[in-house]
């Protein structure tokens, strides 16, 4: 492995190898974040408050079935992670070549699949009649182009996976610079409005993942690209990145679908500025995400030291990890809180939009603790090898608990924050049961031991 570019994640110091892991990855998430608040904020200072609407209010639709084949990713990390654990390069090599392959696979199915759903699944979730034409147009862009980001989450979760974060970071910031730039030239000077943003968007992935592509080819170590063998995957490999990264990939997607359920009880209300109202304050709300990467330290940490059997620092990376990412979550979600007005003012001059806003921050910023607890816990548990019991919890906790909210409690008392009082409690009821399960499988292993890798 290239020591410039790899990490020590089971004999080197924990506390300093999680943060130099977690750093790049938090920068990253900031970009991320302040590349699509750059797409909120020009298209909803110069298209105005529909086309702010439109792009808002599909979110959820643009990241339903990206989130499946990102499951698939991070099972890729997983498996990739414990074989270099346990120092076995053919099947580092086997796993990385199969998760590329993966990759260009899910891409070409969701390019197709995102032209076919697109307008059904906004007039299922009751889309504004005003705003429905504009949001199908960004959706078949950005479907159109998702191939691009396909190739740069699995390259990167394949390079996460010997502690590298800082080139994906690179990588990423690349092709954001371009997102900024494409952004003002489309929608400003080209008058492109929701267009001009969604081809930005896919200019910017195409970046990032020729970037990633090219660092993949030129690795000296297991993780080698070899184009020869990008298409002749591995049949075993393929089913045990399946086995963890399915599972993953379904709660993902469903985490995505009880989104949507809660967009549709958005839209319900009939007004384009109670939703533009939470398009912005989902902006607002990624901030506090910026500092809430430590659960991926928590996959990666874990899974290199199952590979090498180090069993008695499981619990010492959970418990580093839980408490930096509800800390982090605690103290940036005070501040989003606190500073959510004038930070809302820079996607909207109206008042009423910020003070709607301002409603999904309190109940949805200041508690984004709670989350934190159970993205460790599901982290730690997947790292092990554990998926599709952490995901029924998952999904019973987090997407059970909202859609009964959302169908029982709403109905009776239809105010913009009952929709929102959904997130704290699926956090808290979700948070206990997969600490539970937790404890019980750390009992196991500590009493017969970590089963070898096949």
């Amino acid at each position: 492995m290239k020591k410039s570019h790899s990490i020590d994640m089971v004999n080197g110091p924990l506390l300093r190898n999680i943060f130099a892991f977690s750093i790049p990855l938090m920068l990253t998430t900031a970009l991320q974040m302040m590349f699509q608040m750059t797409d909120t904020v020009v298209v909803g200072r110069f298209a105005g408050e529909e086309a702010l609407a439109a792009v808002g209010s599909t979110g959820s639709l643009c990241h339903m079935f990206v989130a499946l084949f990102n499951g698939l990713a991070m099972g890729a990390n997983v498996i990739i992670a414990q074989y270099i654990g346990a120092g076995d390069r053919k099947n580092v090599s086997d796993a990385v070549h199969t998760s590329m392959f993966i990759s260009i696979v899910s891409g070409v199915f969701l390019t197709v699949l995102g032209q076919i759903i697109s307008r059904p699944m906004l007039t299922l979730m009751s889309t504004p009649e005003n705003i429905i034409d504009l949001s199908e147009l960004y959706l078949r862009i950005y479907y159109g182009g998702i191939l691009f980001l396909m190739i740069y989450n699995f390259g990167a979760a394949v390079l996460r996976s010997k502690g590298d974060t800082q080139r994906p970071l690179y990588y990423l910031m690349l092709g954001g610079v371009l997102n900024v730039v494409l952004n003002l030239i489309f929608v400003i000077v080209f008058k492109m409005g929701v267009a001009g943003v969604g081809i930005a968007t896919v200019a910017s992935n195409a970046v990032a993942a020729v970037l990633t592509m090219t660092a993949l080819l030129k690795e000296t170590d297991a993780t080698k690209v070899h184009l020869t063998k990008l298409f002749k995957p591995n049949v075993g490999m393929i089913i045990k990145v399946l086995k963890i990264g399915v599972p993953a990939g379904i709660q993902g997607m469903m985490f995505t679908l009880s989104n949507l359920v809660v967009q549709s009880s958005i839209n319900s209300f009939g007004s384009s500025t109670i939703v533009a109202a939470n398009s912005a304050a989902i902006n607002v709300e990624n901030i506090v995400y910026i500092g809430m990467n430590f659960s991926q330290a928590t996959v990666t940490f874990t899974g290199q030291n199952i590979g090498a059997k180090r069993t008695d620092k499981i619990a010492k990376i959970l418990g580093v990890t839980m408490a930096l990412d509800a800390g982090a979550a605690l103290i940036l979600g005070v501040g989003v809180l606190v500073f959510g007005r004038p930070i809302l003012g820079l996607f909207t001059d109206s008042p009423e939009v910020i003070e709607l806003g301002m409603q999904r921050i309190f109940w949805v910023c200041l508690f984004l603790g709670l989350n934190s607890f159970l993205d460790v816990f599901i982290s730690s548990l997947r790292g092990m090898g554990y998926s599709t019991l952490p995901t029924i919890m998952m999904i019973t906790g987090i997407c059970g608990v909202r859609l009964v909210w959302l169908f029982t409690v709403f109905p009776m008392f239809r105010r913009l924050e009952v929709v929102y009082m959904c997130y704290p409690i699926s956090w808290t009821i979700t948070s206990l049961m997969l600490g539970v399960m937790w404890a019980v499988v750390m009992a196991r292993m500590k009493k017969h031991g970590i089963p070898a890798l096949k």
